[in-house]
């Protein structure tokens, strides 16, 4: 049967829903709008844990809640809230130096971003900045238009920060409801949300190599020193093993300079 008298037997109604459906295409922007919903639904979902891991390392409701508003960079909070748990209050100069340190990557983040964003006026650099994090520079960065990638930056922060602490609330909650949370493993829980976080980011042999230098220093001393110090130390392990580069692929102008 040809072509033509195939489409010839289908309905009116189904031919003109199908030429309907053909001529709609997605603007950039409408897919950067989408993409940014979706990765900020699926980011703001974590903050269940940490308002619950929050609570478990001995911080009020509100003190959860006000650090999703104020730090609003979750691999910081996690490490900060992980830190306290095993240290408490006298690991809290740790606790913020290990938060400050994994912050400092929102920096550079920062100056990548400013050209993209573009923002007109104290008030948008402000907010910009505020949600220079992860998830809405890197769905900025997917877009091939300036537009695009301005629209993605936006929704996707804004999304990541609303749902981010109306979650963070509800893990507060319930684990301010549940008492003692250590009862339910939940005091070991932050090591394993932030490997988590990292897990899928370990996709070559240097990142792996970075990853697990960066384990056995923490492993070897914790035993020995304060709580948070090995947090520390691991990360200037990672900084070393990183900078090197031993296991990563090099490009050609990187051999022939």
């Amino acid at each position: 049967m040809s072509r033509a008298r195939f489409e010839s037997d289908v309905p009116t109604g189904i031919r003109s829903r199908r030429s309907r459906a053909r001529a709609i295409e997605r603007t950039p922007e409408q897919l950067a709008t989408r993409q940014g919903i979706a990765v900020g639904v699926a980011t703001a979902a974590y903050g269940v844990s940490f308002g619950a891991l929050a609570v478990a390392a001995g911080l009020d409701v509100w003190q959860a809640c006000v650090l999703s508003l104020v730090m609003f960079t979750g691999g910081s909070q996690f490490a900060l809230v992980g830190i306290l748990a095993s240290g408490g209050a006298a690991a809290g100069g740790t606790a913020i130096a290990s938060a400050a340190l994994l912050g400092v990557r929102n920096a550079a983040y920062g100056m990548r971003m400013k050209p993209v964003v573009a923002a007109s006026g104290w008030w948008k650099n402000a907010a910009a900045a505020w949600l220079t994090i992860d998830e809405p520079t890197a769905v900025a960065l997917a877009q091939n238009e300036p537009a695009a990638r301005r629209r993605g930056f936006w929704v996707t922060g804004i999304v990541v920060y609303i749902g981010w602490n109306l979650t963070t609330l509800l893990g507060a909650l319930i684990g301010d409801l549940l008492g003692d949370t250590r009862a339910y493993g939940l005091d070991a829980a932050a090591a394993a949300a932030f490997l988590g976080l990292i897990w899928p980011r370990l996709r070559s042999h240097q990142t792996i190599a970075v990853a697990c230098a960066a384990a056995v220093a923490a492993a070897a001393l914790t035993p020995v020193v304060a709580p948070g110090v090995p947090v520390l130390a691991a990360a200037l392990v990672a900084v070393i093993v990183g900078t090197t580069n031993w296991l990563g692929r090099r490009t050609d102008a990187e051999v022939a300079q």
